[in-house]
């Protein structure tokens, strides 16, 4: 009897049939429907979206992985691959970030624009023991998630809101992996592969968020990419998808737009 294994394929929803192939990559708070409010108003003529359920989310809740950044990379590209996309950007919100800058790592010369959305730094974000109590407790305590959604946009949304927030964000992460993704995106540092990195890359940041502010993208994402760029949304905390769509969108698609479709450089000093 022989049997036959089957590679994991990233569950994902193509929104629109444009030239310009864009993966979408959620954060750790929330699967594929992190991209919801924007799904309408996209330019589906210029852009084709895949916007995916990383391992431990959405239809991946129950895949089997390592739930981490690199892992993540290696997915997309795998996903890339199956899609017969041979060149195409990446965009990340938060975690998904950090995995984004994983696949400019891996394959530069594929990769024609990247934006993080209040990307994680490819350094990692280290949590003081108090704060990292507070976000590894979340993966099993819902008020966790709660207060670092709350103090993430501002303190300033309504309680409807952060119910709403939260009860998704229960609903589509597996519990286990929520945890494991958390020592990947805090821990990892990998930014030496993405030293003087050729691959033109927006960082859009949102005003009332405290931790992943413009002034780190300046310290981080701005010092690694060359051809760095960064836009800070006033509205908009941590979750510009939620609290600013259009002005995200405009953000995005004016920088993704621009591309002329030739072939980037690779980093640097980075090694695939």
């Amino acid at each position: 009897m022989v049997t036959v294994v089957t590679a994991f394929i990233l569950p994902h929803q193509l929104v629109g049939e444009g030239p310009h192939k864009v993966l979408a990559v959620h954060g750790w708070f929330a699967d594929r429907s992190a991209y919801a409010p924007l799904v309408a108003d996209l330019d589906t003529d210029t852009f084709q979206y895949a916007l995916v359920d990383l391992r431990g989310y959405g239809e991946a809740k129950d895949a089997v992985g390592s739930y981490t950044t690199a892992e993540g990379a290696a997915d997309l590209v795998d996903l890339a691959d199956r899609l017969g996309w041979e060149r195409f950007s990446v965009v990340g919100h938060s975690m998904g970030g950090s995995v984004a800058q994983r696949v400019v790592a891996l394959t530069p010369h594929r990769v024609r624009r990247i934006v993080g959305i209040s990307p994680v730094p490819a350094s990692g974000l280290p949590l003081p023991p108090e704060q990292g109590e507070l976000f590894a407790s979340a993966a099993h305590r819902p008020e966790n998630r709660r207060a670092i959604i709350d103090v993430t946009t501002g303190g300033v949304r309504p309680d409807a809101w952060l119910g709403r927030m939260v009860a998704r964000s229960l609903a589509c992460s597996d519990a286990k992996a929520f945890r494991a993704w958390l020592d990947s995106w805090t821990g990892d540092d990998f930014h030496a592969r993405l030293d003087n990195c050729q691959v033109p890359a927006l960082a859009v940041t949102g005003a009332l968020d405290p931790a992943l502010s413009a002034d780190l993208m300046r310290q981080t994402w701005l010092t690694w990419f060359a051809r760095g760029e960064l836009v800070d949304l006033p509205g908009a905390g941590h979750y510009a998808m939620d609290e600013a769509p259009l002005d995200l969108i405009r953000a995005v698609e004016d920088f993704l737009r621009a591309d002329d479709g030739t072939t980037g450089a690779a980093p640097g000093a980075a090694g695939a």
